[in-house]
């Protein structure tokens, strides 16, 4: 990562009051960067949106990513140089009780940024953040490739292949050397993201952090799922090197990149409440919850590629990631500046 190229760079984050996209936000803030967020909502209560009070060092807009035309009025007026495209519904379970919503946003969503860029012709770079999910499913233990094909089983899964389509799409027909608009556009497939300030339902750690507050048992679904669990600061740094890298040439590094931790580091979620147990120190108690809907068992990425050719590693183990993600949920429970805790575990994050 080249630090002194954020500073004063013009950037869009759709979905910056996301778990995510507030991390992003906080950190190419820190770097320096003029940032301009676009979500509809804060979509958790709590969230690090609001704990850390994101909103007064940024423009945030207010919009719905399936409002084509607010959408392209916003990227007009802020004229971003990069945009990171974060909005999106991005839980498996909620999928199936409202799959309109999911792929209405995650496909659509994605069809009208895309279209809006090519109107506008304002950013120079577009980093599509899509899903490890988005990938054909075969429950292989060997690591999906960039090249694998798209698929997906559920509304979400399948509506972040879509994505991944819509993307490839958009990128040879408008935006190659070939037309008038080239702009750089990759997409980005990342693990199971892990980190302070997570409050999404049905995701492991903040119902791990729920049933604690509350005193109840943890509800797991799938305690075998295996999974590439990494700590949100690995994808995201990824993310920011990519987007570097696509400036400068938009042909060599418009692609798809997967983000995820080292193979054997993909862990069963049993694995991780008996981890988390040990790190927390105080006993948790789980039990086997509601599991009939499907969800795949094995998942796991192959990202050989984002290595040899962008230099990116992970730089923590899922221990490691743990240890990180229980400190953040400690000190909140503490009542400490979660702004400060969060730029600091940045700090340490960029001293890996």
């Amino acid at each position: 990562m080249n630090e002194s190229f954020w500073k004063n760079k013009k950037i869009l984050i759709t979905g910056h009051t996301g778990f995510k996209g507030s991390w992003l936000t906080i950190w190419l803030k820190k770097l320096g960067a003029d940032i301009t967020g676009f979500s509809k909502s804060v979509p958790t209560n709590p969230s690090l949106f609001k704990t850390a009070n994101i909103e007064k060092d940024i423009k945030s807009v207010v919009g719905d990513i399936q409002n084509y035309e607010f959408l392209k009025e916003t990227i007009s007026k802020c004229k971003p140089e990069i945009i990171f495209h974060m909005a999106a519904q991005s839980l498996v379970i909620k999928s199936y009780s409202n799959p309109i919503e999911t792929f209405s946003t995650n496909v659509m969503g994605t069809v009208n940024l895309l279209y809006a860029v090519k109107e506008t012709k304002k950013p120079k770079v577009v980093i599509n953040i899509t899903s490890d999910k988005c990938y054909e499913n075969n429950e292989s233990l060997e690591g999906y490739r960039e090249d694998d094909p798209m698929g997906g089983y559920d509304p979400y899964s399948s509506s972040k292949g879509c994505a991944e389509l819509i993307t490839k799409s958009f990128r040879k027909s408008f935006f190659s050397s070939n037309h008038e608009n080239n702009i750089g556009l990759a997409s980005v497939r990342a693990g199971n993201v892990i980190g302070g300030g997570d409050w999404a339902e049905n995701r492991l750690i903040p119902d791990i952090i729920s049933a604690i507050k509350n005193k109840e048992n943890v509800k797991i679904r799938n305690p075998n799922a295996i999974r590439p669990w990494q700590h949100v600061l690995d994808p995201l740094n990824g993310y920011i090197s990519l987007a570097e890298k696509v400036w400068d040439d938009q042909t060599k590094y418009s692609e798809g990149w997967n983000f995820g931790p080292e193979k054997n580091e993909a862990k069963p979620v049993s694995w991780v409440i008996e981890k988390f147990n040990e790190l927390w120190k105080n006993k948790i108690n789980w039990v086997i919850g509601n599991n009939e809907l499907h969800e795949a068992n094995n998942l796991i990425l192959n990202c050989q590629k984002a290595k040899s050719r962008l230099g990116w590693n992970s730089k923590m183990n899922t221990e490691t990631a743990l240890k990180w993600t229980i400190e953040w949920y400690t000190k909140y429970f503490e009542g400490k500046n979660m702004m400060k805790v969060t730029e600091e575990q940045i700090v340490e994050f960029q001293k890996l």
